[in-house]
């Protein structure tokens, strides 16, 4: 199996796979690299859909410049907290971020969600975000917005002037919530639609099953939200000094 970089040309057939719509396995396979080589690869530069070979061998080579600047002038990485395997955190992260990209999230805010979630303080700087995923503060701020208006994170004001994006075991929560009452409003609209389209004909009949489903679903993912941060986030009480 090769080592080392990933070439242009490598980088073209991985450009190729995506739009003959290969799965990161099989494109993997016909590199002979690792599945996760791929995965980092393309999450790293545009996801599945923004891919472009060209930028992607530009953006390494920025970085890799960087690497030796960084390293000319002495700068040396900080230490892996508590004694972590850095090649193996990265390497979960970028699977992480594979599952959210799967889900339906789109690359650059799964990026994001990953790094907030996998940092011990559960919160990062815009600043700390772009260093960390070589990306421009424009990147990051949309991305930012996207995870906000989903509920799954929040800004708080840091030191100065500085905010900081957080994604702590509430956000979970007001997610879960903000989803069922999503679906609640779709079960409103189902049934004014049996008024207007008729009770009893088969297009009013439909929404009225539409309705019914996620009026059910809707309650259970509340109720259960409910219950899981009401049992879970319930700490339990100090030993007494009987």
């Amino acid at each position: 199996m090769p080592g080392g970089r990933l070439t242009q040309q490598e980088r073209q057939q991985i450009a190729l796979g995506l739009a003959d719509g290969l799965a990161y396995a099989e494109i993997a396979r016909g590199l002979d690299r690792p599945t996760s080589t791929v995965t980092r690869e393309v999450l790293r530069n545009g996801g599945p859909t923004g891919y472009r070979a060209d930028l992607a061998h530009r953006a390494t080579e920025r970085r890799a410049h960087r690497s030796r600047q960084a390293a000319s002038k002495g700068t040396e990485a900080p230490a892996p907290a508590h004694g972590r395997d850095p090649e193996a955190v990265r390497a979960y992260e970028e699977t992480l971020t594979g599952v959210m990209v799967a889900s339906g999230m789109t690359a650059m805010p799964a990026r994001v969600m990953a790094s907030l979630t996998l940092a011990d303080s559960g919160s990062l700087t815009a600043s700390e975000l772009v260093e960390h995923l070589q990306v421009s503060p424009a990147s990051v701020s949309k991305a930012i917005g996207f995870l906000e208006s989903q509920g799954l994170a929040r800004r708080e004001q840091g030191e100065g002037r500085r905010e900081r994006y957080i994604v702590d075991d509430d956000i979970w929560y007001q997610s879960m919530m903000a989803s069922a009452r999503s679906t609640a409003r779709i079960v409103e609209i189902a049934r004014q639609g049996v008024g207007v389209l008729v009770p009893g004909t088969p297009a009013a009949t439909r929404l009225e099953n539409i309705a019914r489903f996620l009026d059910f679903v809707s309650e259970s993912i509340a109720r259960a939200a409910e219950q899981a941060r009401e049992i879970l986030h319930t700490r339990p009480e100090p030993p007494s000094g009987d």
